[in-house]
């Protein structure tokens, strides 16, 4: 039975911009990775029409294409593409140990490192309109979809830190903001209550859910409803952006690697060397700061560099 069992160098476990560039980094260092897409191949670009915010693009490009270009480079070195799943994993502590993983279920596989760069998935209302309007002027990232904007009429869903401040970043570029409040007060701290607040074109609405976003093939408005009265309104806006928080990818991992308490995997200072040795972390798995392609890119190209250290250190 052993001997039907994979062993590889460097395992990938993800394909967004941090995986990819893992994947281009390690195989330029001759480390021969093999990446699991997991279920999103490309991770959240592939969901995003627009990215306008990535150097190199001066034209702007769409995120699937952007994703399918990162793959190609990434196949051109060497890296073994492969769609599927990691379901499990079993960690070594040791200096030099090997790592298992299992895919889809079935297939079991052993490296020397692995590079996590499963992201974080951003959390929706479930509504069946905003998820038909993903894409359409429904957004779970104002830096990133913002500028699409300028001028124009947007709402934001949520009450927290990161509510605030991509409303405050919106209010900027739009001509007015509609803040959607759940309860009677926001969950951010008070400077950023204080900030919002203070801002002319934030209009705040308490005890507010959105009912319904209007549209066929494009977000044309949403109806929202008072949730102490039961009372109905609709606002006309062009864009929706969902700020409710993002959950982080890492359940395979929970038990085995140190995480926060809302589940972002824990790098070692600004390495991104988890507490297992021969384990790294990069890419929105362990970032709830940045939360963009080009910060994702740039520690997939970190995680790279510590597993080709690591294993140099290790080897004899």
């Amino acid at each position: 039975m052993s001997e039907s069992i994979e062993h590889i160098k460097t395992l990938i476990v993800g394909s967004g911009p941090a995986g990819y560039t893992a994947a281009i980094y390690a195989s330029r260092a001759d480390l021969k990775p093999v990446l699991y897409t997991g279920m999103e191949p490309g991770g959240q670009l592939t969901t995003t029409t627009e990215v306008d915010n990535f150097p190199g693009y001066p034209e702007g490009i769409d995120g699937p294409t952007m994703m399918v270009q990162l793959q190609q480079q990434a196949e051109r070195f060497g890296t073994d593409v492969r769609i599927g799943m990691v379901t499990s994993v079993t960690l070594s502590d040791q200096v030099g140990g090997v790592h298992k993983a299992t895919v889809d279920g079935t297939k079991e596989i052993t490296a020397d490192t692995v590079i996590i760069s499963t992201g974080a998935t951003a959390k929706y209302l479930g509504l069946p309109s905003e998820q038909r309007l993903r894409g359409g002027g429904v957004s779970a990232c104002a830096v990133c979809d913002g500028f699409f904007y300028k001028g124009q009429d947007v709402a934001i869903v949520g009450a927290g830190d990161t509510a605030a401040e991509e409303a405050s970043y919106l209010a900027n570029i739009c001509s007015k903001v509609t803040m959607l409040v759940r309860k009677g007060e926001m969950r951010a701290s008070k400077a950023m209550q204080h900030r919002v607040n203070s801002i002319k074109n934030i209009d705040i609405r308490y005890f507010t859910e959105i009912d319904e976003v209007l549209g066929d093939m494009v977000v044309e408005g949403i109806r929202v409803v008072n949730n102490q009265t039961g009372v109905k309104e609709e606002i006309a806006i062009t864009g929706l952006f969902i700020a409710i928080g993002h959950k982080p990818n890492t359940d395979i991992f929970k038990g085995q690697l140190e995480m926060d308490e809302a589940g972002y995997l824990i790098t070692e200072g600004k390495s991104t060397k988890t507490n297992k040795p021969g384990v790294f972390a990069s890419g929105d798995v362990q970032d709830k700061e940045y939360r963009q392609a080009v910060t994702a890119a740039g520690t997939g190209c970190m995680a790279a560099l510590d597993a080709e250290r690591y294993l140099a250190s290790v080897e004899h």
